[in-house]
């Protein structure tokens, strides 16, 4: 294939969405099974015949339809065509869809879509919403298969509840075998309090949405779960990161870890800010749209001990061993010996306060609450520091910080009230936002929206991001660093990894969380994970919530 790079017209083509109009409730989300030879055979009895070779005259036709466009790969051995302009590609290292209408790319590579890389034969069923990809190692059926994201929702809530639900808490699942869901065993992680907070969150917002019953049990059964991570501690307000059972859960080999005086339970300490703004965010949206009044006087009440516990230790978390923990740090003077955390702690503290502010059901906390909002305010100015949450080294961008950062802003403009305060934190939160566009993330999208009111907030990006996620979230090994059609940023990332100057399609990417970095080529860990899907389901559902997407 010719190649000319035109980094303009490259961006715009691979960037323009290939599902169609954002506005449509039904789209083709694209499912990947994997079949033996045989088995392709028996399924499609004689219907599908496999092209095994790239005719020389109609290479040099297509090569003539793509004088701007550049492809993954060039070395081309296999062409399929598909419905009216619509052609497949297949190459040494994986499939290539060509929509010759708009230039779209889709790329298949790796073992989320192919048993292995190089391909041997396409063949595509009549209609051309399934396509058969031959491989050395087997043959791959891709079919674009009309769905919903409420259908899409419906299995993500549904993966969760069979291989991602530990003692209440949203966890990892471990493959034993790569790629065996069967295999799956539950662990724990740094973060359990974070993710499962971020999943009561998505189930309390589909149950406002749906009215849905499953979605209110989930939710508290979450809940439930979190509740003990503080009680299980000892420390009133010191919330555990994760708690395994005894001869039961895997026992992770890092970490700070503590025996109850049963010895039944461990709980592991050094509890994080990451853990601390899921707290507080989680706790809020289930009080909000779920809690019965006996659920609101025990959320009430753990937040007033958490944000006992911070303040009277003088902003800090503080472990049982009485020192703060690495990361359980707000206090005036500390946060301005790291730059890069200056303004994203002083926003957390602030977001910290007006939900426990919100939550109390005591006057007195709520004035003791607002006493150090407003001490925070006017003698060590946290309000303006919010504006510069986001400064970093090129090549130091955090992603976590952002999630924390988002996760903080929704609380804190939903419950202030006062109008310099709130101009003040949306000079902060458009800030934050405008360097965040790029990657087309809808959590932070529909956070801003909700938060500004703004009538702008990339509604179609969104739903596009939401469309690419895909069904499967097995951590499958993804290599995107060869690729001829990928603008490769100079600077490594913040883990010495290589980097691109564009976020690709989510589907095409690494498996992340929203905390990882959206502009990492290479990723995986070969298929001995699973992740639980939350990360889709916050945003579908805070979108629908505050009717920022219908479906």
């Amino acid at each position: 294939m010719r190649r000319v790079i035109d980094i303009g017209i490259f961006m715009a083509l691979l960037l323009a969405p290939i599902v169609g109009d954002a506005s449509a409730a039904t789209y083709r989300q694209k499912v990947r099974t994997l079949h033996t030879t045989e088995e392709f055979q028996q399924r499609t009895k004689g219907r599908v015949k496999l092209q095994r070779a790239a005719p020389p005259a109609e290479l040099r036709r297509l090569q003539a339809q793509m004088t701007s466009i550049v492809v993954p790969w060039e070395q081309v051995t296999v062409l399929a065509n598909a419905e009216p302009g619509v052609i497949w590609m297949g190459t040494k290292r994986g499939a290539i869809r060509y929509a010759a209408a708009t230039g779209a790319r889709e790329y298949f590579a790796g073992r989320r879509w192919l048993p292995a890389d190089e391909v041997t034969g396409i063949g595509v069923e009549p209609g051309g919403s399934v396509v058969w990809i031959e491989t050395p190692a087997g043959v791959s059926r891709i079919e674009y298969k009309p769905m919903t994201l409420v259908d899409k929702s419906r299995s993500f809530v549904e993966r969760i509840r069979a291989r991602h639900v530990r003692w209440g808490m949203t966890a990892d699942s471990h493959l034993r075998t790569p790629g065996d869901l069967a295999s799956n065993q539950m662990a724990s992680s740094d973060n359990d309090g974070l993710w499962t907070q971020m999943y009561i969150a998505a189930e309390a917002f589909r149950h406002r949405v749906t009215g849905e019953r499953d979605a209110a049990e989930n939710a508290r059964e979450g809940l439930r779960a979190m509740l003990r991570l503080e009680s299980i501690t000892g420390l009133p307000g010191f919330h555990a990161r994760s708690i395994i059972k005894v001869g039961v859960d895997l026992q992770p080999g890092d970490g700070e870890w503590h025996t109850t005086a049963d010895g039944v339970w461990r709980w592991k300490g050094d509890t994080s800010s990451d853990e601390i703004v899921g707290h507080y965010f989680g706790y809020a949206v289930f009080h909000d749209l779920v809690a019965t009044e006996d659920e609101k006087r025990q959320i009430a009440a753990v937040v007033d001990r958490m944000t006992d516990h911070i303040i009277d230790h003088g902003y800090h978390l503080v472990d049982v061993d009485g020192k703060p923990t690495r990361w359980g740090w707000w206090a005036p003077d500390e946060i301005w010996e790291d730059p890069d955390e200056t303004g994203l702690r002083a926003l957390h503290l602030l977001s910290h306060l007006r939900v426990a502010m919100h939550l109390t059901k005591s006057d007195a906390q709520r004035e003791k609450y607002r006493r150090h909002y407003q001490e925070l305010i006017e003698r060590h100015r946290y309000h303006q520091l919010t504006r510069n949450q986001k400064i970093c080294v090129p090549g130091r961008v955090n992603h976590s910080d952002d999630e924390l950062a988002f996760l903080s802003y929704y609380p804190l403009l939903n419950y202030e009230t006062d109008p310099k305060l709130r101009q003040v934190y949306l000079e902060s939160l458009e800030r934050s936002w405008q360097i965040e566009r790029p990657e087309r993330n809808p959590l932070w999208n529909f956070i801003y929206a909700v938060g500004s009111g703004a009538s702008e907030f990339d509604r179609e990006e969104s739903v596009r991001t939401l469309r690419e996620i895909p069904m499967d979230l097995i951590e499958w090994a993804v290599v995107n660093s060869s690729r001829l059609d990928l603008p490769v940023d100079a600077l490594s990332d913040r883990f010495k990894r290589r980097q691109a100057l564009i976020v690709l399609p989510y589907d095409e990417l690494p498996m992340s969380k929203w905390n990882g970095n959206p502009y990492r080529v290479d990723g995986g860990n070969g298929g001995r994970s699973e992740d639980d899907g939350a990360y889709f389901l916050l945003p579908y559902w805070m979108g629908r919530h505050h009717k920022l997407i219908e479906e």
